[in-house]
């Protein structure tokens, strides 16, 4: 099977030609472009998603429910999602657990990963939506605990809070990425943590320490630090165009797109809510009662096309939506080996883009999803 396209992101960069699909795989690229300016790329993978197309994570969904959201997901052309439960009650956060296990082995969307443990370990001075009567100071026997009552790929947390050095080791030790993020620590502390194994930055500038010139946090030391991942919600709101620009500039391959999507994507505006917090969904922005942003009602589509719109280069962005979110991705939490990349002989999860950078089309192990 011929895609029709004319280029495809190969090893980062846009190889112009066309792509075929055999027995769910990739068989060739480079082959005599079709018409148009289609472009295939790797599925897109979103490391952070507190909800979908009417679905909120935390509250620990029914089977059927994430089943819908998975097939919303891949309707918009992400291939792989982790699911972020975000800080609640301890038995809420180990039910939302649970609830996502036994949603994993379902067929049908997007590949469910291991969950995203956002909290509840995390500074009550950038605590952001999350709510602080759920904040707790950093307890390895309770993260431990988390981490065995379900599949969990990440975690965020505050480094500068007194013990969160056992917590990184807790996680690292299971195999977990670890994140800081809803923090308020010195550049010196970032980079402490950096060194001892944090893989990078939650949402980028938003609930944490910022780039002073003087004071540098954790945003400065996270965009400074040699392999340090960062990921951004480049939903239009979160961060403004020119530092869009700042970030891809500054951290070369080292920035990752995230939707931080809320139950409110794909639905009309309205009230939803993101664990225990009601929010609200108004033109386009997602906000908690007292007007915070609250999450968003992006596709991670949509958060490529906001980084073209600023000037960044395209297969950049397309890079930061696929091979660069996959490398926060812990082994043994992937679907296979080919996540984020698109290569002949590897697994066909590929999502088709028209000239304007929409969704057209999409494969998952060569099955076209339902669109």
């Amino acid at each position: 099977m011929r895609l029709g396209v004319s280029a495809a992101l190969v090893g980062g960069v846009l190889h112009r030609g066309d792509v075929a699909v055999v027995d769910g795989r990739v068989s060739a690229v480079g082959l005599t472009p079709a018409r148009g300016s289609a472009i295939a790329v790797p599925g897109l993978v979103d490391v952070q998603c507190n909800g979908y197309a009417g679905v909120d994570l935390t509250a620990g969904p029914a089977v059927g429910d994430v089943t819908t959201m998975r097939r919303a997901l891949a309707r918009d052309g992400v291939t792989a999602v982790v699911p972020t439960i975000i800080t609640a009650a301890p038995d809420t956060t180990r039910a939302a657990l649970r609830a996502l296990d036994a949603a994993r082995g379902e067929p049908g969307g997007a590949h469910l990963l291991g969950a995203h443990v956002e909290g509840p370990f995390l500074s009550p001075r950038r605590a952001g939506t999350h709510p602080p009567q759920h904040l707790l100071a950093p307890d390895p026997a309770l993260l431990s605990d988390f981490l065995t009552t379900g599949a969990v790929a990440v975690t965020t947390l505050a480094p500068e809070l007194d013990g969160a050095d056992e917590l990184v080791r807790t996680a690292l030790a299971a195999g977990v990425t670890v994140m800081a993020g809803h923090s308020d620590a010195s550049a010196a502390t970032a980079h402490a943590g950096f060194d001892a194994g944090i893989a990078g930055a939650t949402h980028l500038f938003n609930a944490m320490s910022g780039l002073d010139h003087r004071s540098p946090g954790l945003a400065a030391a996270a965009l400074a630090h040699p392999g340090t991942v960062v990921t951004v919600i480049a939903d239009g709101h979160h961060v403004d165009p020119d530092v869009l620009r700042i970030v891809a500039a500054a951290a070369g391959e080292r920035w990752a797109l995230i939707t931080d999507a809320t139950a409110a994507a794909g639905r009309p505006d309205g009230v939803y809510h993101l664990g225990d917090v009601e929010v609200t969904l108004a033109d386009g922005v997602v906000r908690n009662p007292d007007g915070t942003l609250a999450g968003s009602a992006a596709t991670l589509a949509g958060c490529v096309r906001t980084c073209v719109a600023a000037g960044i280069d395209p297969a950049a962005a397309l890079v930061a939506a696929t091979a660069t979110p996959a490398r926060l991705v812990p082994p043994a939490q992937r679907p296979h080996p080919d996540l984020g990349v698109l290569r002949p002989g590897g697994v066909a999860d590929v999502t088709v883009l028209d000239e304007a950078l929409e969704v057209t089309r999409v494969l998952l192990a060569g099955h076209e999803v339902e669109r």
